[in-house]
């Protein structure tokens, strides 16, 4: 008996979801992360209103005064979705242990002078607040946000800067004792240079409107601090001086500013470009907090940075300046 088997070709009915198709066509088969944020924002048939809030629905765009026709349109250009962001982070986490190996195997951080070890601690410790502090914001704009392509992302966003977080409190401990975090929180909580950015940051954790945070911490705060911190501090003066080491554990805060910013920028660019109010209100939000930033980092730049502090804060600002020209917001 000849059995005969034959390929046969069965072409689907539809290439996506309907929601999906609504924004790319139903021509080819969508992405992965259009099939996990395109059309997902709950919008109607709610239960209850939250009673801490009864004045909106439990999903409101109502919480911020930026107005988007779609907020569908507020896009990640990384096109992170879990599966994408975990095994990207998977990679530096990998990265980031080898880096101890190496450091710990040969001995590095013991060859640091202890001025300079002491140094990079007085520096560092203190801003594992900021990055909880980070955290705490990216969470409050995925509560309070709206649509799926702009509250996914912010929430591994938040989860990014728990990182951050948490590399640098293994910095402290791989510098020297446990004592040395418990200086670096008295620090924040009592030295003198460090209390006008303690005073800004605790100011943002009560800030009500997601996208006034979303633009103060993700534009104006981290555009200012990162590169002033871990690519000027850390790169620039501690390597120089010896700190090759700290360098090599902290790598993961600028690789992952710079690949983020690409996000901030997207979202802050079609915002504006929505509509003239929206532009005017987040060029006002983005001059008032680049105010208080550069006056919060001011001494901290001074206290890392010396003479030099002042100049490369003033550059690091003219950049961002640039930077938010770019995105259409008016200065």
């Amino acid at each position: 008996m000849n059995i005969d088997l034959q390929a046969r070709q069965i072409q689907p009915q539809r290439q996506t979801f309907t929601r999906v198709a609504a924004y790319t066509g139903d021509s080819k088969p969508a992405s992965r992360y259009q099939e996990a944020t395109l059309g997902v924002q709950s919008t109607h048939h709610f239960h209850y209103r939250p009673t801490w809030e009864p004045e909106f629905e439990l999903f409101d765009t109502g919480r911020t005064v930026i107005a988007m026709t779609d907020w569908n349109l507020l896009r990640d250009p990384r096109q992170f979705y879990y599966a994408t962001w975990t095994m990207t982070r998977a990679r530096q986490q990998e990265a980031m242990e080898a880096n101890y190996q190496f450091v710990e195997s040969r001995g590095l951080i013991d060859r640091m002078p202890d001025t300079l070890r002491a140094k990079a601690c007085d520096v560092l410790m203190p801003l594992r607040h900021v990055a909880w502090a980070g955290n705490m914001n990216n969470c409050q704009i995925t509560s309070r946000g709206y649509g799926t392509p702009l509250t996914a992302p912010a929430l591994m966003h938040a989860l990014d800067h728990l990182a951050a977080a948490q590399f640098l409190t293994r910095l402290g401990l791989i510098l020297g004792e446990p004592d040395v975090l418990e200086a670096g929180k008295s620090d924040w909580m009592e030295k003198a240079q460090w209390q006008p950015l303690r005073s800004y940051v605790e100011g943002l954790l009560v800030k009500q409107d997601p996208m006034e945070l979303f633009i103060a911490q993700g534009l104006v705060l981290d555009g200012l601090l990162y590169p002033l911190i871990f690519t000027h501090f850390v790169d620039d003066w501690l390597t120089v001086q010896g700190g090759t080491a700290v360098a090599m554990l902290t790598t993961f805060m600028p690789e992952w500013h710079a690949e983020s910013a690409s996000w901030i920028d997207a979202v802050l660019k079609v915002c504006a470009a929505e509509s003239e109010s929206n532009r005017e209100q987040l060029g006002a939000w983005y001059v008032s907090h680049l105010t208080s930033v550069w006056e919060a980092l001011a001494p901290v730049a001074a206290y890392a940075l010396g003479e030099q502090g002042e100049s490369i804060l003033a550059e690091l600002r003219e950049n961002l300046d640039v930077r938010a020209q770019k995105l259409g917001l008016p200065l």
